[in-house]
C-alpha cells in the first residue's frame, strides 16, 4: 500500500504536466479571431489616420478629369471654389464659379475691384453633386410641384411663363419660371426677394446620376436666352473629348 501511495504521488504531477502540455482544441480559433481583430483594427486606423493633403493643383493647370456618380467631367481648376476639391478622380461633389457673361473662371486672388468688393451678382455658381435619390426636376414638376403651385400662371419676360407657389407651402415666396415653348430647356425655381438683388434662381440639369444646379440672380431673367446659352456652353465644355 505504501508503494501504491508513493507511486500515486509521483503520477499525479506527471498527469497534470501532460494535461498542461496537451493540445487545447480552442487555441486555434482564438488565435484566428485575435488575428482578424488585429487586422481589422489596423485597417480602420489606416483609413481614419489623418494625412497631409496632396499638393494643390495649380489654378492655371489644364482641365481636370473628375468623375461624379459615374458621370465624367473635365473642369478647369480655377473654376473650383474649394481647394480640397481641386484634384482629378472620383468625387461626390464639386462647387464652381464663373464670371458672367464671359464664363471665364474667376481669379480667387482678386477680392477687390476698383476699391469695391467683388459683386457676387456677376458670377454664375454651379454645384455638381452625386444624386441622393432626389427626383429629376421634370418628375417633380409633374408629381410634386402641382400640390403647391397656384391656380394661374402669368407671362414673364420674352417668352417666359411664371407660376407662383402658394403661401403656406414649403416653396412660399418662390416661382417656377420656364420657357413656354420648351420648358425642359429652361426651367428655374426663383425666389422673389434676395439680399442684394430681386431674388435668386436655381436651374437644374442631370447627367447620369449627377445633379447639376446653376445659381444666378433673378435679375438675369431679362436676358434669359443668354443665360440658357451660357449654361448649354458650360455643359458642352465639361464633356470629355471623344
Amino acid at each position: 500500500m505504501a508503494y501504491l501511495a508513493h507511486h500515486d504521488q509521483h503520477a499525479a504531477p506527471r498527469r497534470a504536466r501532460q494535461r498542461r502540455s496537451g493540445h487545447n482544441p480552442l487555441a486555434a480559433p482564438v488565435l484566428v479571431f485575435a488575428a482578424v481583430c488585429f487586422f481589422a483594427a489596423a485597417y480602420v486606423a489606416y483609413v481614419l489616420w489623418p494625412r497631409w493633403p496632396d499638393a494643390p493643383v495649380a489654378l492655371g493647370a489644364p482641365s481636370l478629369p473628375i468623375n461624379i456618380a459615374g458621370a465624367p467631367f473635365n473642369i478647369e481648376p480655377a473654376a473650383i471654389r474649394i481647394p480640397l476639391q481641386r484634384h482629378a478622380g472620383s468625387q461626390n461633389r464639386v462647387d464652381l464659379a464663373y464670371l458672367w457673361p464671359s464664363l471665364a473662371p474667376p481669379d480667387p486672388a482678386i477680392k477687390i475691384v476698383d476699391g469695391l468688393a467683388v459683386d457676387p451678382n456677376e458670377r454664375l455658381f454651379v454645384t455638381i453633386l452625386a444624386n441622393d435619390g432626389t427626383m429629376p426636376v421634370a418628375e417633380r414638376v409633374a408629381t410634386i410641384y402641382p400640390r403647391y403651385l397656384g391656380r394661374e400662371t402669368a407671362p414673364g419676360a420674352d417668352g417666359l411663363t411664371m407660376w407662383a407657389f402658394r403661401d403656406g407651402t414649403p416653396y412660399q415666396g418662390e416661382e417656377l419660371i420656364f420657357e413656354q415653348a420648351a420648358p425642359e430647356h429652361f426651367r428655374a425655381r426663383c425666389s422673389r426677394k434676395g439680399v442684394t438683388n430681386t431674388g435668386t434662381c436655381l436651374l437644374e440639369r442631370r447627367v447620369g446620376n449627377a445633379d447639376i444646379t446653376f445659381r444666378f440672380p433673378r435679375d438675369w431673367l431679362v436676358d434669359w436666352p443668354a443665360v440658357a446659352a451660357g449654361i448649354d456652353k458650360l455643359m458642352a465644355r465639361w464633356q470629355p473629348a471623344n
